[in-house]
């Protein structure tokens, strides 16, 4: 493949297909939604605008999943994507401008806290985890804290007992906690914790759950019904109605019997296994994932790495430098087992010619 051009941002790769290319670099599940949500094709006929909050038998369900929760605590949004916007928008409009973010991130983060207003301090992972003691003394001073776990790029889950002492520290200090949660269902050892308190805003999807990506459906759920409704004006001007069609695709997505979210989950898991057996007999340091579909191997040069494997590989690969990660490459790991195989024999070559 010939270079044509540098590749420095992950929007060169998005809806970049051909069946010589391996991809190890999009989130996006390659297991089919649920066969259920197509059954309302045939006669659907919901045409017209809908509610700016989201279609109501939506929200009443997701309320279901939520503690003394109910429908006017849920907006649905264009994906998640849409939600972090939405919320960050909101809460900088409020004077709530500090917002301290992890670091590994999810590389739209700084981008959106950024067209938002806000001022960003980060907090340094761990090998993917969050240090206590430092967390607390970075965030101290910050109006909003965001959690990502499970996480993308690292795959790493937060430990239970820090998460309660986040959700006790920032209830005390009356810090805002953004919860993103898109890959809670997928996690291999416990299930997920869930967030909770006055000032905790849930961000979720049925991108990552129901492999429904490009439906763009996710959704915000928070307690405090003033946020809910600023939230929602500002969606009345911007984007207005969420794809109806999608809701009530996603509403029947909602009916499924969790035995097929628990058969996907062993599927990832077996995949997971696949991805970091093979790459640590390539010689290659990453943590084992606990969650999502992503690895972080180190690999020097990431920038330079990614652009090899793309050119001379046909393989696609994340720089670690756009989640925050230098030095770093994050693999997608949502793939058939066979394709995963024939990407790490090609990273095995590119590997052997690095270092001979």
């Amino acid at each position: 493949m010939d270079r044509k051009k540098k590749i420095t941002s992950p929007s060169f790769f998005i809806g970049n297909f051909n069946d010589d290319i391996i991809s190890f670099g999009s989130g996006q599940p390659d297991l089919p939604p649920p066969k259920e949500v197509y059954d309302i094709l045939a006669d659907y006929a919901g045409f017209r605008y809908g509610y700016i909050k989201g279609q109501e038998n939506l929200r009443n369900a997701l309320s279901k999943n939520y503690p003394n929760a109910h429908e006017d605590n849920f907006i649905i949004t264009n994906g998640a994507s849409e939600a972090l916007d939405l919320t960050m928008r909101y809460l900088s409009r409020k004077g709530f401008t500090r917002i301290a973010l992890p670091r590994p991130y999810y590389y739209s983060y700084p981008f959106v806290a950024e067209y938002a207003g806000m001022q960003i301090e980060y907090y340094e992972l761990v090998n993917g985890k969050i240090n206590t003691e430092t967390f607390f003394n970075t965030v101290s001073n910050c109006h909003c804290i965001l959690i990502n776990s499970p996480s993308n790029p690292t795959g790493v889950v937060q430990d239970l007992d820090v998460l309660e002492k986040i959700e006790t520290f920032a209830a005390e200090k009356g810090i805002w906690i953004i919860s993103d949660e898109v890959y809670k269902d997928l996690i291999y050892g416990r299930s997920n914790y869930l967030i909770q308190g006055k000032r905790v805003i849930t961000i979720n999807s049925f991108s990552k759950t129901y492999a429904m990506c490009g439906f763009r459906v996710g959704y915000i759920y928070c307690p405090d019904e003033d946020l809910i409704f600023g939230i929602t004006e500002i969606k009345n001007h911007t984007s207005m109605n969420t794809n109806i069609l999608g809701q009530e695709m996603a509403f029947e997505a909602t009916k499924v019997d969790r035995e097929i979210i628990t058969q996907q989950v062993k599927v990832w898991k077996e995949r997971r296994d696949t991805i970091y057996e093979g790459m640590i007999s390539l010689g290659l340091e990453l943590q084992k994932p606990e969650g999502a579909f992503y690895v972080l191997p180190k690999i020097s040069n990431s920038a330079e790495a990614v652009n090899e494997l793309f050119y001379d590989y046909k393989l696609i690969a994340y720089d670690g430098g756009w989640f925050g990660a230098p030095g770093h490459v994050r693999f997608s790991y949502a793939l058939d087992t066979q394709k995963i195989l024939q990407g790490l024999e090609r990273l095995k070559q590119f590997l052997s010619r690095r270092s001979a």
